[in-house]
């Protein structure tokens, strides 16, 4: 199955841009790497010899920035301060993508964590409005990521549902992350792969892998700290044969190794990339 992703040069495998990484990034970024990812949250406030760097890296190579703050599902006011300078950031790296963790992470104040929304029709109604007005202050189409979570207070409906009318009632794009499907399906038992079915693929603005913790056999942590499991590539493979080759990015935010180690990985998405791409295109030949 072939799908068309709406996003203009973003394609291929990327990488969360780390600051221990800005130097080797600017003078030679690893080959298999078509874009990366930063928080702009991190870098809004940023000057000097590390903002000189990315400014170089941006030149390079195309930008999607994943925010930590807009704090879709919260109650509080949106910060329009943050989006104005969000907006400005966009626009000057030409940001191709920007997403956001469909989470709420403050209540009189940051909480530093991103917590579930209840899966209730009130809360889409809440949250779909919220990102509808965040689009319009930007001017462009958000992307919100399904996010891990490890109990869900008050939910009247699956999470698939849930995350289905959000992408409708918003029109909104979706950052696919296979990691946390893989990670709810065993913490709340359910099938990733029949989650996985159920996502609109027109939807998919791109996609995550990364890695978790194991805590206990039916308790996992989505930390970003380890690498990524053959489960999860497994489900990788198995999302491009059910939507399509969609762009993919690696995050790895802690025990961060060596760049060439990271370079294994993303090897690894460019090579399951390009069997599905070659397998699609032997099939639209025959046809």
């Amino acid at each position: 199955m072939s799908s068309t992703f709406g996003y203009g040069n973003l394609h291929g495998v990327g990488l969360g841009l780390r600051r221990v990484f800005l130097q080797e990034f600017r003078n030679s970024p690893p080959t298999q790497t078509d874009f990366f990812e930063l928080a702009p949250e991190n870098w809004i406030h940023v000057h000097g010899k590390s903002r000189d760097l990315l400014d170089e890296i941006a030149v390079q190579l195309p930008m999607v920035c994943h925010g930590l703050s807009l704090n879709l599902g919260g109650q509080a006011p949106l910060d329009l301060q943050l989006l104005n300078e969000v907006r400005d950031f966009l626009n000057r790296y030409n940001v191709l993508c920007y997403s956001e963790h469909l989470s709420y992470s403050s209540d009189d104040g940051h909480l530093y964590d991103l917590l579930p929304i209840p899966f209730t029709a009130q809360a889409v109604s809440h949250v779909s409005d919220r990102i509808k007005r965040v689009q319009d202050f930007l001017g462009q189409q958000l992307a919100v990521e399904n996010v891990s979570y490890y109990c869900a207070p008050g939910q009247e409906m699956p999470e698939i549902d849930f995350l289905q009318q959000v992408l409708e009632a918003a029109d909104c794009s979706l950052l696919l992350d296979v990691n946390n499907i893989y990670v709810n399906s065993v913490n709340q038992s359910y099938s990733a792969l029949d989650f996985l079915t159920q996502i609109p693929t027109q939807r998919i603005a791109y996609g995550h892998i990364a890695g978790h913790r194991k805590e206990q056999e039916d308790l996992l942590i989505d930390t970003h700290g380890a690498d990524v499991v053959d489960p999860v590539w497994e489900l990788l493979d198995r999302a491009y044969a059910v939507h399509g080759v969609f762009p993919t990015l690696l995050e790895r935010d802690f025990n961060i190794p060596a760049l060439q180690s990271l370079e294994l990985e993303l090897q690894q998405i460019q090579d399951i990339q390009i069997r599905h791409q070659t397998k699609h295109r032997k099939i639209s030949t025959r046809v």
